[in-house]
């Protein structure tokens, strides 16, 4: 099937927007029919999703491909952020109707004052056994847990995200002070190559670059911080904003059905979405077929969220505790 995804480029002025916060606009589809407004195409309602060029988005291309969110009304049209926060005000503003992302990015915009509404849940870490993303060291470098990172410097993609805030926590589990940690941003394809320099202690990295790396004789896993922290942590969950769920209650039903449909049919045959990432975003097709893949599941991890919204009280990411319930779509 040819896939059309089209590109949204959000420069720093939008990327203020998310933490400054604004209004909700007037929700549509990028280049058709405004979403609700009885003129989609063969009957369907045309909604724009935004998603990230990473593996777990490929489940809703699955979804599309498999005729789910057809079922359920819904024509979707897949953009490109290009990154999390990026994708805040362009849901905020009706660029995007719904968006995928991590959850992290979405309490913080609204403790900021952006109107978000969490829809459903989407992927998650694994509870336990091996995990989709972890923490990297060379393994002369004397770092044996996450309490050992004291003094060091850690590279994640960017601070103040899941990255650090999970590796605080495991720290202090670990026995260490958090404080003392230092983080430094970075893209994940340069991490490897940084770490091999000496120019960072340790680093932060999610699949595929993960199993990369620990194929390498000369490094080792410190651990898997979300596991630590919050085990079965969600990294990604579907939000709208706050207009557009008052507004047009019936799509966002069904577009909450279809996710959920998706993720679980996903779930139970990860080989399937495995299959959809070489033409989905170019990755190798021996590295797509041993990826590992992070748990999905629709259902909103409401336990796991409100541990998240804890630790980002906790460690000053949010200036009062997020209240999950309110800004989640019921």
């Amino acid at each position: 099937m040819k896939r059309h995804i089209s590109k949204v480029l959000a420069g720093g002025a939008i990327v203020a927007l998310a933490l400054t916060g604004c209004g909700s606009g007037s929700p549509s589809g990028s280049g058709g029919s405004p979403a609700g407004s009885g003129a989609a195409k063969e009957g369907l309602t045309d909604v724009t999703v935004g998603i990230l060029s990473i593996a777990p988005s490929a489940a809703v291309q699955y979804g599309i491909d498999e005729g789910i969110f057809e079922k359920h009304g819904l024509n979707v049209e897949l953009q490109t952020g290009q990154g999390g926060a990026a994708m805040l005000p362009a849901v905020s503003t009706g660029t995007m109707n719904f968006a995928v992302g991590n959850p992290l990015s979405v309490m913080t915009a609204v403790d900021k004052g952006l109107d978000m509404k969490i829809v459903s849940g989407y992927s998650a870490s694994h509870a336990e056994g091996e995990d989709a993303n972890g923490v990297v060291a060379r393994k002369d470098s004397g770092i044996e847990n996450f309490a050992d990172l004291e003094g060091k410097t850690t590279s994640v993609n960017a601070v103040k995200t899941q990255g650090d805030l999970t590796i605080m926590e495991s720290a202090e589990i670990d026995g260490g002070d958090p404080s003392a940690l230092k983080f430094n941003e970075m893209p994940f394809p340069d991490m490897e190559a940084q770490l091999e320099r000496g120019n960072t202690d340790a680093i932060w990295i999610p699949e595929p670059f993960l199993s990369r790396a620990l194929a390498n004789d000369e490094y080792k896993l410190v651990g898997y911080p979300n596991q630590k922290a919050i085990p079965g942590m969600p990294t990604m969950v579907t939000f709208t904003s706050g207009g557009f769920a008052e507004e047009n209650p019936e799509i966002v039903a069904d577009f909450k059905a279809a996710v959920t449909e998706t993720l679980a049919a996903a779930e139970e045959d990860p080989d399937a979405v495995r299959a959809i990432l070489p033409e989905f975003m170019g990755m190798d097709a021996a590295v797509a077929e041993k990826l590992k893949m992070e748990a999905f599941n629709g259902e909103i991890p409401a336990e796991q969220l409100q541990k998240m919204g804890e630790l980002m009280l906790k460690y000053e990411f949010v200036d009062k505790a997020p209240d999950v319930a309110a800004m989640t779509v019921q």
